[in-house]
């Protein structure tokens, strides 16, 4: 519903209108620029986004890395100096965007999503990351400041490694790889959960355990919808012959085409796991269901006879001879008794019991 209300706000537009469709999560945009060859660096925040249009014509590889979307008229300036179609930066503003790859003969935009587990509330955080992939740079967009940027940041800055030494590619590769890395972290933590659910399922705990159980099925099922395109993302970025990413970068892509397999491997694995916890819930509750409907069968028959005694000496016939003797209130009184303590007996041997 929520996605349905943002879209209307676009209802009369023509298309490529450029409406940030997405919720405010800081005030002021931020924009880094890391600037760098195998001997050179250039590590800086600025404060207009002009100021990182010089780089476009340098030999070096620019990595422009902006937090926060709600400033339509910088995303409108950054397509205007490098060439980007208003329907690629409508895809960029639209934060409920499935991950996809866009070619254009000058650059590559690739949109994914960026997860991370929050384990107090048990569930997914998700963010939009675009990469606009150049011929000399990357621009990373975001919706809020803080990534899983920051190991890449200090590979770049201590020459460690093979980024200083190859191209904007290499580096739009590498992003990807730490996305994708951190989704097996995200994948650890709800296993985590499936654990902890697993548990009081055997425990027979129910407090609570359908609440957690569902809620973390939902998860599992929105980590899918987020990395099941993502595996056809890598693999058109494999299979299509692009100038722009050169041949020795294709073998790392292989790689990371493997990673997003494994990703949704592990996902159809908890999701058998959910399916065997949810069929074990259900016999559960269907044996205990069983055996409060054996118990009171049990007692059902055993009074069945005790009822027809007493059924038979409540009617108002005039000759019953027990009616007249002095003992025959005790008589029957016996009897009831053998005839239930008799049926427990035979139930018993015959292991219903």
């Amino acid at each position: 519903m929520n996605t349905i209300r943002k879209r209307s706000h676009k209802l009369g537009l023509s298309p490529g209108s450029l409406i940030y469709l997405g919720k405010k999560r800081m005030d002021k945009v931020k924009i880094h620029v890391i600037d760098y060859t195998e001997k050179s660096l250039i590590d800086k925040d600025i404060n207009k986004i002009e100021e990182c249009f010089p780089l476009k014509n340098k030999k070096s590889v620019s990595w422009i890395n902006i937090d926060g979307l709600h400033d339509v008229e910088i995303i409108r300036k950054i397509g205007e100096h490098y060439g980007i179609h208003s329907l690629f930066l409508e895809d960029i503003l639209n934060t409920d965007q499935s991950p996809k790859i866009e070619f254009s003969d000058d650059y590559i935009l690739i949109i994914t999503k960026m997860l991370s587990f929050d384990k107090k509330e048990k569930r997914i955080i998700s963010e939009q990351i675009s990469i606009l992939l150049g011929k000399n740079f990357v621009i990373s967009l975001q919706e809020a400041e803080g990534d899983f940027f920051d190991p890449v940041r200090e590979r770049i800055r201590t020459a460690t490694g093979k980024i200083r030494k190859m191209g904007a590619d290499y580096l739009a590769y590498v992003l990807l790889d730490i996305i994708i890395d951190n989704y097996f972290a995200v994948l650890e933590s709800i296993g985590d959960g499936l654990e902890s659910v697993e548990d009081k399922l055997i425990a027979g705990i129910n407090n609570g355990f359908l609440k957690e159980f569902y809620h973390l099925k939902r998860e599992l099922l929105f980590l899918r919808r987020s990395v099941w395109p993502l595996r056809e993302v890598i693999n058109k970025i494999q299979k299509t012959e692009n100038s722009l990413i050169k041949k020795q970068t294709y073998l790392f892509l292989k790689d990371l085409y493997d990673h997003t397999i494994h990703v949704i491997d592990s996902i159809e694995v908890f999701r058998d796991v959910v399916a065997g916890m949810q069929e074990l819930h259900l016999s559960s509750v269907s044996n205990r269901m069983n055996e409060i409907m054996k118990v009171l069968t049990i007692i059902s028959t055993i009074f069945i006879p005790l009822t027809f005694i007493v059924g038979l000496y409540g009617m108002n016939f005039q000759y019953l001879p027990e009616l007249s003797w002095k003992y025959g209130y005790f008589f029957i009184l016996e009897i009831m008794a053998i005839i239930a303590c008799g049926m427990l007996l035979y139930f018993k041997r015959k292991k219903w019991l």
